[in-house]
């Protein structure tokens, strides 16, 4: 008697890391058109909390401040401006992992620093306006979609 060969109909055990949820593709920047500062102030009085683009930040230290350069408050307690925004564009779930860490890296490692603001929906990136085309650039080669002046 032959012996014969039965083909196993069950498929090999998956690795662990194909067990987790696979990250959905985020992969839009938009550029916003007007140049931000970034501010430390005393108080919000003065600013129009309800003009698009305004990002506060209180803490028992002090009190943040970024919006379009044309709308910083004349008193503030320092202020640094030249900072160029982009937006990541979709809406990021939560769940989502990493998107700002790769962004972030991707810059890191050709020496363009980022200021980052996260909102309920999504990220903005903030560089200096002097590496925008450089930093556009580079996250284009990294397959990042960009459209200009949202």
């Amino acid at each position: 008697m032959g012996h014969h060969h039965v083909a196993a109909l069950h498929p090999p055990p998956l690795h662990p890391h194909a067990l987790k949820k696979q990250p959905v593709s985020i992969k839009t920047l938009s550029v916003l058109s007007e140049p931000f500062s970034v501010c430390k102030v005393a108080s919000y009085e003065g600013v129009d909390l309800s003009t698009p683009f305004v990002f506060t930040g209180s803490t028992d230290r002090e009190k943040s401040l970024v919006c379009p350069t044309c709308r910083v408050p004349e008193a503030t307690l320092a202020r640094e401006d030249g900072w160029r925004a982009f937006r990541i564009e979709g809406s990021l779930d939560f769940s989502l992992v990493g998107i700002l860490a790769r962004i972030s890296s991707v810059l890191a490692a050709e020496g363009i620093g980022i200021f980052a603001i996260s909102t309920f929906d999504t990220d903005y990136i903030l560089v200096k306006a002097d590496n925008l085309e450089r930093a556009l650039a580079v996250l284009a080669g990294a397959g990042w979609a960009v459209n200009l002046f949202a």
